[in-house]
């Protein structure tokens, strides 16, 4: 591949998502707006990374000179897409006047065949979004045997795992709560989330998990 191949490729491949959100509980319209800002940061160092990358790429081989960039590019790439994608599903499961106890229907079944109750997955689930650090608490799905777990994930892309299916999401950075909340504060801002999840979006995301279950 020439460099003016490359030149031609597209790698404004992402774009910003737009969520209608304002009227959250427990989460300000301005924690939002300062949200989204950041969320599309993410989308734009995701496409400079990949064109930078494919810069590299253009003669089909990285020079031994341009390796330690390469590595630290590539490795970057990854902290970058996982924060874009994690604040699309973040976004995308909460609603105004959400929240309640998941309803009857498949989530709710597979939370009960994976825990004793769903009030002790929960209270996993709600634990694992408590714990110090920076990151992010999520309810993944594995599409090989239907059972669900909660796994805390370390800024954006260390502990997700392989084929599972993100469900629920949750950030627990500060700055997602930082302007409505005290730093140690955090259950009361986990506890506004839970008030606004859109239960209607976590059973779509189970009904998405076919392909998924076959590859694996």
């Amino acid at each position: 591949m020439t460099y003016a191949q490359s030149e031609c490729m597209e790698t404004n491949i992402y774009k910003p998502k737009t969520f209608n959100l304002s009227g959250l509980t427990g989460i300000s319209d301005k924690t939002l707006e300062m949200h989204f800002k950041l969320y599309e940061g993410y989308v734009t160092n995701t496409n400079m990374l990949t064109e930078r990358i494919n810069e590299m790429l253009a003669e089909g081989k990285v020079d031994q000179a341009e390796m330690p960039a390469y590595s630290e590019l590539t490795r970057r790439l990854g902290f970058e897409y996982n924060g874009m994608v994690l604040h699309e599903y973040y976004f995308g499961n909460m609603k105004k006047d959400g929240g309640g106890a998941a309803p009857r229907g498949d989530f709710r079944s597979a939370v009960e065949n994976s825990f004793p109750t769903y009030a002790i997955w929960k209270a996993d689930f709600v634990s694992v979004g408590k714990m110090r650090g920076v990151g992010w608490a999520i309810c993944y799905l594995d599409p090989t045997n239907g059972r669900v777990s909660n796994h805390w994930i370390n800024e954006h892309e260390n502990g997700n795992v392989a084929g599972f299916v993100p469900l629920l999401v949750m950030d627990v950075w500060e700055h997602a709560y930082l302007l409505d909340y005290k730093p140690a504060d955090r259950p009361k801002y986990i506890e506004a989330f839970m008030a606004n999840v859109d239960w209607a979006v976590i059973t779509q995301r189970m009904e998405a998990v076919q392909v998924t279950a076959a590859a694996r």
